[in-house]
């Protein structure tokens, strides 16, 4: 990803350094109070997996993660999605066991940071606490967006805020939204949304054909946004035109 320019993007790029100032004092703050051990991964490669002790909690450095959940057939179901700066494995705190698997979705680096240690470190440092509990609320509130929209939203409106957040999420740290590259085949998007691949297939097609979104390629992962701007109207326009029928997959 190319960092995008406060000339093209200035209101992304004025959220953007708000969240890079903290993503980097939640870094130094860890590593002034704690011995961490960084670890590369490449797409597919698990970061822990479900039902696995919890010993460590893990700070994504670069790349992208999916968390899952597996049924008892064996079908995967992805629960959420995460960039720098996000943890991972609060989920497995309450029973001491983690929850989901974290899958790496291409090249990227985690901070695995000892949970026993860290909560030593919080007692001893209030800012780490704050980092660490604040990073828990962002976590609840995504969790909440996410139902929000799966519940209220038609499914063209439903890919356009997936597309949205993601585009939202790399401006925040400072990365170009103008072009984007999806980590997640059609499928994938489909199963994070609760649609099915044909469905999320015709509403990227309506999306492009409405001038929302465009593609570099036919077929590719790669998606051109105009104006995220336009993304976010067109939910909001869902909103109050939408009909059950059409939240249908």
């Amino acid at each position: 990803m190319t960092p995008i320019t406060a000339a093209t993007h200035a209101a992304p790029a004025a959220q953007g350094h708000a969240t890079i100032e903290r993503i980097s004092r939640t870094l130094e703050l860890l590593q002034d109070r704690l011995s961490l051990t960084r670890r590369t991964v490449h797409a597919g490669d698990r970061v822990y997996q479900a039902g696995a002790r919890l010993g460590c909690l893990y700070l994504v450095h670069s790349g992208f993660f999916k968390t899952v959940n597996f049924t008892s057939d064996g079908r995967e179901q992805v629960v959420g999605l995460h960039f720098k700066g996000d943890w991972l494995g609060f989920d497995g705190i309450d029973e001491g066991r983690h929850g989901c698997d974290a899958i790496a979705m291409d090249v990227g680096q985690v901070w695995c940071i000892d949970y026993a240690a860290l909560l030593e470190a919080c007692s001893a440092e209030p800012s780490l606490q704050a980092a660490v509990h604040a990073a828990m609320s962002r976590e609840i509130r995504r969790d909440r967006d996410s139902m929000l929209s799966l519940c209220t939203l038609t499914a063209d409106a439903r890919v356009a805020d997936f597309l949205r957040y993601w585009a939202d999420s790399l401006a925040e740290r400072g990365l170009r939204t103008d072009q984007i590259t999806l980590r997640m085949t059609r499928a994938e998007i489909g199963n994070y949304l609760g649609m099915k691949l044909e469905t999320v297939s015709r509403a990227l097609s309506r999306l492009a054909r409405d001038k929302v979104i465009g593609f570099a390629e036919k077929g590719r992962r790669d998606v051109s946004i105009p104006d995220v701007g336009a993304l976010s109207a067109f939910v909001q326009r869902s909103l109050g035109a939408g009909s059950p029928a059409a939240m249908l997959q």
